[in-house]
């Protein structure tokens, strides 16, 4: 019996079993990244779920290509129609980031 490595849920792609999205994978493997890499970065996966996911990728491609054109469009639409931050919060972000690199310099 074959083994699944993805799964649909609420028209999203994922590892079976996880929170890891299908995205994240694929745009990981097209970036060029080894599925060894691509396993140390995500923790929670075994190698085999790695390849299951990028074999259910290029199983699928035409199809997977298409929804992560409509999900960069969900996320370019959100962006658009996110509030802006208030300059106050905006400040003490900066200030935050400037003070957790004096501390922490990298």
């Amino acid at each position: 019996m074959a083994k699944e490595y993805i799964e649909e849920r609420d028209g999203n792609y994922y590892v079976t079993g996880t929170r890891i999205s299908l995205d994240s994978i694929v745009h990981a493997f097209r970036r060029g990244e080894s599925p060894e890499t691509i396993c140390q970065n995500f923790e929670l996966l075994h190698l085999e779920e790695v390849y299951g996911a990028i074999a259910y990728y290029l199983a699928h491609q035409v199809d997977i290509d298409a929804y992560l054109v409509r999900q960069d469009e969900k996320w370019a639409e959100g962006k658009r129609n996110a509030e802006p931050l208030s300059a106050d919060l905006r400040q003490r972000l900066i200030r935050a980031r400037e003070e957790m690199h004096t501390i922490h310099p990298s």
